[in-house]
């Protein structure tokens, strides 16, 4: 059983640790992060057009089947509420919300990728250019739902994020986040495995429990003096960070891939394990009734 690693937003310089490769690597590709700082040109820049190309105008089918669709009814937005997408990359996930009668605006730290979302977008669609965790960012903007697809994982400090999420949000809005599941896929440190007695497949775990940066080699970078990293946290760091910030988890569901494998031996135990082991998870949060208060 295959997937393929999620790249990260942030870069390094070289490390000694060996890099996973966004080629071949261990989780399925997954979209960017706001972090680096506004109007510098950062390495994601360069991989722009490597990233435009695998999402496209409509998305992976990943995006397409399974993530945009499951955020559209967990926000439980009606037509014409404001939505923000947070790290929106190229616009995938604007696109979509503006085809279901929404208002959707965009905010992401690469220029580039923003350049591709204004030239697949309807003019109408407002991208903003900025970090993500900057307390000026969008100030005095209100919106009635926030949505981050795939990159909260490559977010370095994601309590100032959500932060600024809980300012965004109307007192009624929700925010909605999905990411790979933490608990089943940690890029190298997380693999499909085969009971050949049981015939089935299963999920290797080596770590999970302590916060870990990995770094991912994303194209066109080749070598390992260029990567990005993801952010491996386990789940009451995700919690406890959106509580600190004035956030309520009021639904979380997790989704399974809906990929099959080719016909052989040993597809029906893999399909059977991939219909039981999550592959993303999406947290919904709403504003506490302190911070609703404030």
């Amino acid at each position: 059983m295959r997937k393929k690693t999620a790249p990260g937003r942030k870069m390094r310089k070289p490390s000694k640790k060996p890099l996973t490769s966004s080629h071949g690597g261990k989780a399925p590709k997954s979209s960017r992060a706001s972090v680096s700082r506004a109007g510098k040109p950062t390495l994601w820049d360069q991989a722009s057009r490597w990233y435009d190309s695998l999402v496209g105008m409509s998305g992976s089918d990943y995006h397409r089947t399974i993530l945009m669709p499951g955020v559209l009814r967990m926000l439980e937005l009606k037509a014409g509420r404001c939505v923000l997408d947070l790290a929106c990359g190229q616009g995938v996930l604007s696109r979509y919300l503006l085809q279901k009668k929404l208002k959707p605006e965009g905010l992401d730290s690469s220029e580039q990728l923003l350049r591709m979302a204004r030239s697949r977008s309807e003019k109408s669609i407002p991208y903003h250019l900025g970090n993500a965790g900057d307390t000026a960012i969008l100030e005095g903007k209100k919106f009635d739902g926030v949505a981050c697809i795939l990159a909260v994982q490559n977010m370095e400090n994601i309590e100032s994020v959500l932060k600024n999420v809980a300012r965004w949000l109307k007192p009624s809005g929700k925010f909605v986040m999905v990411l790979t599941h933490p608990c089943f896929r940690i890029p190298r440190q997380s693999n499909w495995g085969w009971d050949e007695d049981k015939k089935t497949g299963y999920r290797r775990i080596d770590r999970y429990a302590n916060e870990m940066e990995i770094p991912i080699l994303t194209p066109p970078f080749v070598d390992k003096d260029n990567f990005t990293m993801t952010y491996h946290r386990p789940l009451q760091s995700y919690f406890s960070a959106l509580l600190k910030a004035g956030l309520c988890v009021d639904s979380m569901e997790e989704w399974v891939s809906d990929k099959e494998s080719e016909p052989g031996k040993r597809s029906r135990g893999e399909n059977r394990a991939r219909k039981e082991i999550p592959l993303f998870m999406a947290i919904r949060a709403v504003q506490s009734a302190s911070k609703n208060k404030e």
